[in-house]
Parts: structure tokens; sequence; C-alpha cells
């Protein structure tokens, strides 16, 4: 494992594994989100109790699942980074925080559109919701701190600290709704003995967090190598680049 990481420890090679895999994931993403996303709209039975509405489910629920994917990955990645100081690492966590951010948001704004035929409202102070809201805020200082300081060293120390602080508050997020009292419903597909969802709407939907999972790691990559020849325009083999393109 560290000699992978140490392989992909020089940015020309992380470089070109990003682009040996982007254009993997990016087709595969695509394919499974629209595949997903027109099953769940378009053929799965109305839900007998909510209704349409709970449609939304194929987009909130991967965004929120993958929000706090993001975030743990992110952790992890600063957390190599700065205990065996592979700038790669660093890189990465910083590109997967935009990301993560988005999915949050994705998930806040979902998690709304949902609430307000449920509960007669767009927000509540719910422990879940809150939680959330909270995750948004730590991705923004993380994102915030990557860059405020033109050295690259102490923008990656910095975030990266936040980042491990931030990590306690995502089992706050995945447990609220077992600790306190809360509006929100309780896990549905993490029950693997017996989910509480009926298998014809949960095929989509965990083809669809497969479809979120791979539009992360596009994304991230894509993040990833603009990162890269940023911080390394200054190489020889950036400038060829540059000059081929």
């Amino acid at each position: 494992m560290l000699k992978w990481l140490h392989l992909y420890a020089k940015s020309e090679a992380t470089y070109q594994l990003c682009n040996m895999l982007l254009p993997w994931l990016s087709m595969l993403s695509v394919l499974s989100l629209i595949t997903g996303t027109v099953w769940g709209f378009a053929f799965v039975p109305s839900d007998y109790q909510q209704g349409d509405s709970f449609r939304i489910i194929y987009i909130h629920v991967p965004a929120a699942f993958w929000s706090m994917g993001a975030y743990l990955s992110m952790v992890i990645a600063a957390f190599i980074g700065l205990v065996w100081q592979i700038k790669t690492l660093n890189r990465v966590a910083a590109a997967i925080a935009p990301v993560g951010a988005v999915f949050t948001f994705i998930a806040l704004v979902t998690g709304a559109v949902w609430g307000k035929p449920m509960w007669g409202a767009w927000w509540v102070w719910d422990a879940r919701l809150t939680s959330e809201l909270i995750l948004l805020f730590l991705y923004l200082g993380v994102i915030a701190l990557y860059n405020s300081f033109e050295d690259e060293r102490t923008s990656v120390r910095i975030a990266g600290i936040l980042a491990m602080v931030g990590v306690v508050n995502l089992p706050i997020i995945h447990f609220s709704v077992e600790w306190w009292n809360t509006l929100h419903q309780g896990a549905s597909i993490t029950k693997f003995a017996k989910p509480s969802i009926a298998p014809d709407m949960l095929w989509p939907l965990l083809l669809n967090i497969l479809g979120f999972a791979l539009f992360l790691g596009a994304l991230t990559l894509m993040g990833l190598r603009n990162n890269i020849l940023q911080r390394e325009a200054h190489r020889p083999w950036v400038r060829q680049l540059v000059e081929i393109g």
C-alpha cells in the first residue's frame, strides 16, 4: 500500500493516472445516474403513504450518503498526507472538499423539497438537518483554509486539522435519528437484513448511490488534475504539456 502511495506521490504519475481513470468514471457515472433516475422517477410505483413525492429519495439519499462519504474520504486522505508527508493525498483532500460541499448542499435542498409536503415546512431545526448543515459549514471552512495561504504546506496542515476535528460530526449525523426524537425518518437501506423499502424501489436507489460515488470520483480527479497543473506550473513536464496543448 505504501509502495503504491509513494509511486503516485509524483505529480506527473498522478496526473497520468487521472487522465486514464477519468473517462471511465465519467462514462459509468452518467450511465448509472441516467438509468437509476429514469427508473426511479418513471417506472417505480408510487408510495402508498407519500405518493409521488417520495421519488426525491433518488437524489436526496445518494447526495446525503456521499456528503458524509466524501468527508470521511477527505479526512483519510488529509490524515495520511499529513502523517506520511505525501503531497498528492493532501491535494486529493483539497479536490474532494468542493465536491462534498455541493453534495451536502444538494442533500439539504432536496431534503427541504421533500420535507415541505411531509412536515408542512421547508426547514425545521431537526437534529439530522442541523448536523447536515454543520457539515456544509465544515466543508466551506476547509475549502477556505485550503485557499487562504500561498504556502501549500501551511494551507494543507491547517485545513487538514479542521477536517479531522470535524469528523466527529459524522456519527452525529448518522445516529441522530436514534439518539434524539427527530422528525427525520430512520434508516431504510442500511438495515441489510431487512431493508425498510420495497425491492422495486431499492434497486434504482442503489444504482444512483453507485452513480453518485462514481461522479464523486470523476469530479475529484478533475479537481486534482487542475490542482496539480496549478501547483506544478513551474515544472518542465507541465510547461511541455501546455506547449503541446
